[in-house]
């Protein structure tokens, strides 16, 4: 019985890894889209948000047969318990890339973007987020978890900066204001995925060591 339930474990260990990697793809796709001006990048980042939904009721059906068949122990529990809040957290990166990619259809000036200096630097730390998030459960490291926990506060920092360059442009050409406008929600957009990267560490960090900094 407990060989079949580590094969099952393992198995959500691998769904994680390719839910976490469809995360990083269609983040990646919207950059593109985002840095590149390459509209093809924007329905790359939607098919990517379909599988990664479907990803997520797929794990959540086999969490759900790990708990009802094979009745876990407590460490066990745990890890089950963190991945079914994990997933709801990766199906959200999904939704936000896909929010970034459609909103680079309405930017009219690539030279805006241009201009806004931190973006890039801030989709990389983002990026690197989730990334290490969904390493950290696979690996069982609770320091990895930890570090992306920090670098919650780089990413804070690269969109207060944001803002600032966005004004200074307004400020200079008023009829870049709407361009604007769609790099500030990207901004945020960004800053919400990290977010959710630091969720998912902290329930990498609750399933390992069972505490949860927020309780």
């Amino acid at each position: 019985m407990r060989n079949t339930f580590d094969e099952q474990l393992s198995l959500l260990n691998v769904e994680l890894i390719k839910m976490g990697a469809l995360c990083e793809e269609a983040l990646a796709a919207a950059m593109k889209a985002l840095f590149d001006s390459d509209l093809s990048q924007v329905t790359l980042a939607s098919e990517y948000e379909r599988e990664i939904d479907q990803k997520e009721r797929d794990i959540e059906s086999l969490c759900m047969r790990l708990i009802l068949q094979q009745q876990p122990v407590a460490r066990d529990l745990r890890a089950i318990s963190a991945a079914l809040r994990m997933i709801s957290d990766m199906e959200r990166i999904g939704d936000q890339a896909e929010d970034i990619a459609e909103i680079t259809k309405h930017i009219e000036k690539k030279g805006t973007i241009e201009r806004v200096a931190h973006l890039k630097e801030m989709s990389v730390v983002a990026a690197k987020m989730v990334t290490q998030s969904v390493d950290s459960f696979v690996k069982g490291d609770v320091e990895l978890a930890r570090d992306v926990i920090l670098k919650d506060d780089v990413v804070d920092a690269d969109f207060n900066k944001i803002k600032d360059e966005l004004i200074e442009v307004i400020i200079s050409d008023k009829y870049e204001g709407k361009d604007c406008i769609d790099l500030l929600m990207a901004a945020k957009y960004l800053e919400r995925i990290a977010d959710h990267a630091v969720n998912i560490a902290e329930w990498v960090e609750y399933s390992l060591t069972g505490v949860h900094r927020k309780e």
